[in-house]
């Protein structure tokens, strides 16, 4: 079992993924619950062997049933993604807790993301810091992340700390993992607990790209769109949101929508804009829903709809949009898919104009 880790890492040999795929097998084929669990690993990712998830299933079932806890925390993920079976939120709570309650800091990390989100439980936010904490204590990379992100740049159950937030996500990244890669290239970006470096920014998106996540090779297209780190490129902006918004990230599909309305790298395309944008709005995007209402209001790949428009502002300005906000405020001002309200009109304007929108500043000496 371990010469097949050491080929599959490449510890002390180069690696060869063919001969730790067959030393797997092997131990596998000995009761080795370890060698089980690893074996579904290669049938899930392809690792000397063709991506057979089910396959993947019921290695990690093997594995769960002989005790094992990786193979327990990975049947969980089985479970809450839909990896060769049906998801079964429930089910994968409960694996995840008998995973951590074994002491295996992946299960206590997911442990904290199903509290955190509300996967086959309530929504405890105490107890997903908590977990996070304590996954995070014992090293694991994804619980470092997790610590930063939702504990100390959101400022969830803790004060903000941006320097802290940084520290964790540099932890994370240097322990490989790609969402504290991306979080960090967004530290830099952005200037959260570091000066701003665009360069380096746009180097740990296209690291978080290689590894395969969704919203890196998100930012990424952002990064060639916007010239961060690197030289304007519309055709990479618009290949890197395609590709994001096919892995399902719901800021790509919204970006894709950008692309295609302006002929951003692509082709103007209204239809293919407004589609684009239904979707992300489908899945709560804010800026998505901003957009469909742009498409009601303006007839883009779609009939003019004002009460459409009026409703998906109203909802988007619920959520802090300012550009909403605005757009909305101008439909109580001119009585478009709602009755005139200048008092409104003047409420969303001033609401839009606090969030710095120069636009509804202007507005508001208007109409005073």
């Amino acid at each position: 079992y371990l010469l097949g880790k050491f080929n599959h890492l490449g510890i002390g040999i180069s690696v060869d993924n063919q001969k730790a795929f067959e030393l797997y097998q092997k131990a596998a084929d000995l009761g080795n619950s370890s060698g089980i669990n690893d074996l579904g690993y290669c049938y899930l990712n392809g690792i000397g062997t063709g991506i057979d998830k089910k396959k993947a299933f019921e290695l990690y079932q093997k594995a769960a049933e002989l005790g094992n806890s990786s193979g327990i925390n990975n049947l969980g993920d089985c479970y809450q993604y839909g990896i060769g079976t049906d998801i079964n939120n429930k089910k994968a709570f409960e694996l995840y807790q008998k995973a951590a309650e074994l002491g295996n800091s992946s299960g206590i990390n997911s442990l904290g993301y199903c509290y955190r989100n509300g996967i086959g439980t309530d929504i405890d936010n105490k107890k997903a810091i908590e977990l996070y904490q304590k996954a995070a204590d014992l090293g694991n990379a994804s619980g470092i992340n997790n610590l930063g992100q939702y504990c100390y740049q959101y400022g969830i159950e803790t004060d903000i700390d941006r320097k802290r937030a940084f520290e964790l996500y540099q932890k994370a990244a240097d322990l490989g993992n790609a969402f504290g890669i991306n979080n960090l290239g967004f530290c830099y970006e952005n200037g959260i607990g570091i000066d701003i470096d665009k360069k380096k920014a746009f180097k740990l998106y296209q690291k978080a790209t290689d590894l395969g996540i969704a919203i890196g090779i998100n930012n990424l297209g952002y990064c060639y769109e916007n010239g961060f780190g690197t030289d304007i490129d519309k055709n990479k902006a618009f290949e890197s949101y395609q590709k994001a918004a096919d892995l399902g990230n719901v800021f790509g599909i919204n970006n894709l929508g950008c692309c295609y309305e302006n002929g951003f790298g692509t082709n103007i395309d209204k239809k293919k804009a407004f589609e684009s944008y239904q979707k992300a709005a489908d899945l709560e995007n804010t800026f998505g829903i901003t957009n469909l209402g742009n498409c009601y209001l303006n007839g883009i790949g779609t009939g003019i709809d004002y009460q459409k428009a009026f409703e998906l502002y109203e909802k988007a300005s619920n959520l802090g949009i300012s550009v909403a906000q605005y757009n909305l405020a101008m439909m109580y001002e001119n009585g478009k898919g709602t009755v005139k309200n200048i008092n409104e009109a003047i409420y969303w304007y001033k609401k839009s104009a606090e969030q710095g929108n120069q636009g509804a500043q202007n507005k508001l000496e208007e109409l005073k």
